[in-house]
């Protein structure tokens, strides 16, 4: 962790804002080293900025982002905003000699993530990270150093589904959220980029994938009358790992009654892996020669949750998977080896979520 304690600069406040600021807040406090400082917060408009820099403990702010990413006292800026302005603030950060700690979706297009990870390439000495917070809980750490260290086997198929039902109803007024320009995907890029990401953590990388994806409704209305919907509410997408494994894929934005169902089992030549966020608690674990399966419950043998409790089974949160994954981010800036994903790794991720958005039922080879 920095020995020194380095600046921070916050923009967007809204609900990964908030978890952004408490992880800031918290790091030191859990894992050691140096209290970050907490210089700006940016947002609009500028009595809004006021207001939430105060509650959120920063020292100044602002409605300018270009004023926040070119201050001399932050080090670090956090970016939370929509993800049409993704790209245009990491890469402005990046010419400003900054580390970056970016919200997921990583860009609008492919082609804005192939730039951004460009861009981050020709300045390595400055930290990139992208906010995929599922992969820092322990229990899916666990599971990833289960799978790794054989303990199923060799892995034969994955299957994943990442289902909530924020859009289900279909008097839900517009949004930005549900057009091209200013959402970039729907669900894929919104649920279906975490899921992903734990996907190549336990399986590898992914050869092809066959998808199918799914307006389900059509129109939603708005002050000036009924807008289309330009991005998908649904996918669902066969893939074919680099290593001659299979796997299925879902994602929804539209599933009644699902609220955060990141779920993914995992089945090897020697026993079967399964996990649920609703449930993010528990980790199920099958052998075999085993009867059924084991529950095996979050506690301190899984990585990071001691820091937190020394008690097991005194359940883990989504809050506390940012503050690991901002402790992440500072031991990478202090030397430490990258966690990721970086830029590089987060184009990856890009790259196979906008090849089910194109594939039309056709195989894409990635």
């Amino acid at each position: 962790m920095p020995k020194e304690p380095l600046g921070v600069a916050l923009i967007g406040s809204g609900f990964m804002g908030k978890c952004h600021a408490m992880a800031w807040r918290n790091v030191a406090a859990v894992f050691g080293g140096a209290h970050p400082r907490l210089e700006i917060l940016c947002d609009m408009p500028e009595a809004h900025a006021q207001a939430q820099s105060r509650q959120f403990g920063f020292a100044r702010a602002t409605a300018d982002w270009t004023a926040a990413v070119s201050d001399p006292a932050v080090d670090v800026i956090s970016i939370t905003l929509p993800n049409g302005l993704h790209r245009p603030v990491a890469e402005a950060a990046l010419a400003a000699g900054k580390h970056v700690w970016l919200e997921k979706p990583m860009a609008l297009t492919l082609e804005d993530a192939a730039a951004m990870a460009e861009a981050a390439a020709a300045r390595p000495g400055q930290v990139t990270l992208l906010g995929y917070n599922y992969l820092r809980s322990p229990a899916f750490q666990a599971a990833r150093n289960l799978v790794a260290g054989g303990a199923i086997g060799r892995p034969l198929a994955f299957r994943g589904i990442y289902d909530e039902d924020y859009s289900a109803d279909p008097s839900l007024p517009w949004s930005w959220r549900m057009t091209h320009e200013g959402g970039g995907l729907g669900a894929l890029g919104d649920l279906g980029c975490h899921l992903v990401s734990q996907m190549l953590a336990l399986m590898g990388p992914v050869a092809e994938v066959t998808a199918l994806t799914q307006i389900a409704v059509a129109e939603r209305p708005s002050p000036e009358g009924m807008k289309a919907v330009e991005n998908e509410d649904a996918a669902l997408a066969l893939l074919r790992f680099a290593s001659g494994a299979q796997g299925s894929f879902a994602t929804s934005r539209v599933a009644r009654g699902r609220k955060c169902r990141l779920q993914w089992e995992v089945h090897g030549t020697e026993g079967t892996l399964v996990f649920d966020q609703e449930n993010m608690n528990e980790l199920w674990l099958h052998r075999a020669g085993d009867a059924g399966f084991t529950r095996h419950l979050t506690g301190p043998d899984q990585p990071d949750f001691a820091a937190f409790c020394p008690a097991p089974g005194h359940n883990f949160g989504f809050n506390e998977q940012k503050v690991i994954e901002a402790r992440d981010l500072l031991s990478t800036i202090a030397g430490g080896p990258a966690a990721g994903p970086d830029f590089a790794a987060g184009l990856a991720i890009e790259r196979i979520i906008h090849a089910m958005a194109a594939s039309g039922g056709r195989p894409v080879r990635l």
